[in-house]
């Protein structure tokens, strides 16, 4: 197999043990490249290249803004995109049973199978897992902020400034249209997922599946701050549908307005406000390397009966 290995260093001490990791792939992967990115683009721009040029594999090694960005490039291509988890989140990585220790990571991506997964696309910008709108997007704005001047990143910051934005933040009101169902109301919440969790393992679509063709759309409706705090371990219990401020629907298509413009987050990278968030899906667009035991397990994130394009039809051009 002829790889390609895209790795974002910004994560310090965990980017160089990744690199070692991924080195080590060599005995699996004799023609692997490792290249690493300087920039904002990088990785889009590499793996548009690996694509053109037939490369079985791109592998992003980094957080869920990289596997994003390298993902985007190879939309429209066969060439199958794998996760080597490093950054904060890794939602993606973990809905897919991939280890957080890359070496095992890599391991477990020697022994992978292909399989097509729907990729959603917010105001025309793709998303693999999770985007949103609300409390979810004013925190990773502010992750985002803080890792740039330098500061901690890693889940236990971004809880730490969730707990200390809960009782200051100012619930919006938003109108929800998603697949002629709707909401219209103050939400804390509006999320468009194609995988189950966010990242750090919070499940609030415990039912999604990647190439089931349709998005998961949940709000969690405003409400008293210590029943949120209250009811907050669901997601990590795999019980949020029992809460009753949990609403869910299921879409191929989703507009969402805002009383001002709609502050928003592609699988955890903050986006500039825009008048609207129209949210759309590719069905099985983008070709990934998948842990076998979690391709083939009828309560994972695939669907039981995967249809004869699961791994071998051209996804939509780019």
């Amino acid at each position: 197999m002829r790889v390609r290995a895209i790795l974002n260093p910004r994560a310090g001490v965990a980017a160089r043990r990744a690199l070692a990791a991924v080195e080590s792939g060599r005995t699996a992967w004799p023609r692997l490249e490792v290249m690493i990115t300087t920039r904002a683009g990088d990785a889009r721009e590499w793996a548009r290249e690996a694509a053109g040029l037939e490369y079985d594999a791109v592998l992003a090694v980094g957080g869920d803004g990289t596997a994003n960005e390298a993902a985007w490039g190879l939309l429209g291509s066969r060439t199958a995109l794998g996760l080597v988890p490093v950054g904060s989140g890794n939602g993606l990585a973990r809905v897919l049973g991939l280890s957080l220790r890359p070496q095992r990571a890599m391991a477990q991506l020697a022994d992978s199978v292909r399989r097509r997964i729907d990729v959603g696309m917010a105001n025309g910008r793709p998303f693999l897992n999770v985007s949103g709108a609300g409390f979810d997007a004013a925190v990773g704005a502010a992750f985002h902020r803080r890792g740039q001047e330098g500061g901690r990143r890693g889940v236990l910051t971004y809880v730490r400034l969730g707990l200390a934005m809960a009782f200051g933040y100012r619930s919006e009101r938003w109108r929800l249209e998603a697949g002629g169902q709707g909401y219209d109301g103050t939400a804390l919440i509006v999320a468009f997922l194609n995988g189950r969790q966010y990242g750090g393992g919070a499940v609030v679509a415990p039912r999604a599946r990647l190439d089931d063709g349709v998005l998961d759309v949940v709000v969690i409706e405003d409400a008293p701050r210590l029943e949120i705090l209250w009811n907050a371990p669901r997601v990590f219990w795999h019980t949020i549908e029992g809460f009753a401020r949990y609403r869910h629907f299921q879409a191929r298509e989703a507009l969402l307005t805002g009383i001002g413009t709609v502050g928003h987050h592609r699988d955890g990278e903050p986006e500039a406000g825009a008048p609207r968030l129209h949210v759309t899906l590719e069905p099985r667009a983008l070709e990934l390397l998948v842990p076998r035991p979690v391709a083939e397990d009828p309560d994972g994130p695939f669907s039981a009966t995967p249809g004869p394009d699961a791994s071998t039809a051209p996804p939509p051009a780019a």
